[in-house]
């Protein structure tokens, strides 16, 4: 039944979502920290890595019901990856003022090797984004990556059911996020927080 289906996608996803938060989290990271000192510099690749693993996971075990939900003709299947590749452009615009290396864990493992690791900086060394895309949303990187998601010239149920959680864990998360954000950079953020939206650059959905 297709009911049964969407009930096992969301549940799916439920159990993909929950060990992901959990592992983000300031508080597990302290702990972590405090059991394994400045090993702590692995625990992004490994968070990473389980991220990957574990939605992968979760969408080869995801019931696909052969529901289709539209199938654009032609122009409006163009115009609909034409949007896709700007939402493209978006995330690298999103991404350029990022360390990647720190984001994926690699910067973290190479200070671990050369003696050079604070257990204090948890698993990344945090720090505050204004430049490029962050200037106009707080969350960029989630607004291009729902764009990206969104505009798709055919859309069955599965996809739908997908995206529409995702769009949640990603606003639900951010969430979380920023009031990790702020309990690290206090005011500094939360001046930030007061000037520049939080997942859509329009000043409506500020919060």
């Amino acid at each position: 039944m297709i009911f049964v289906d969407v009930l096992i996608i969301i549940l799916l996803f439920v159990l993909f979502s929950l060990p992901h938060s959990v592992l983000a989290s300031l508080n597990f990271k302290k702990k972590m920290q405090e059991r394994i000192g400045t090993k702590i510099a692995f625990y992004r690749i490994f968070y990473n890595l389980f991220a990957l693993v574990s939605f992968y996971l979760f969408y080869i075990i995801s019931p696909k019901p052969a529901v289709t939900i539209y199938d654009l003709d032609y122009p409006f299947d163009i115009a609909m990856i034409f949007f896709q590749v700007l939402s493209l452009f978006g995330l690298w615009w999103s991404l350029r003022p990022i360390d990647l290396k720190e984001f994926l864990g690699l910067q973290q493992v190479l200070r671990y090797l050369q003696n050079n690791y604070s257990s204090d900086e948890l698993d990344e060394k945090p720090k505050l984004q204004f430049e490029y895309a962050f200037k106009y949303v707080r969350h960029p990187i989630y607004f291009f990556s729902i764009l990206f998601l969104g505009f798709r010239p055919s859309m069955d149920l599965f996809y739908f059911v997908m995206f529409i959680l995702i769009v949640i864990y990603f606003y639900v998360g951010s969430i979380y996020e920023e009031k990790k954000l702020v309990n690290i950079f206090g005011v500094q953020y939360v001046e930030y927080q007061q000037k520049v939206p939080r997942m859509f650059p329009i000043k409506l959905f500020m919060r």
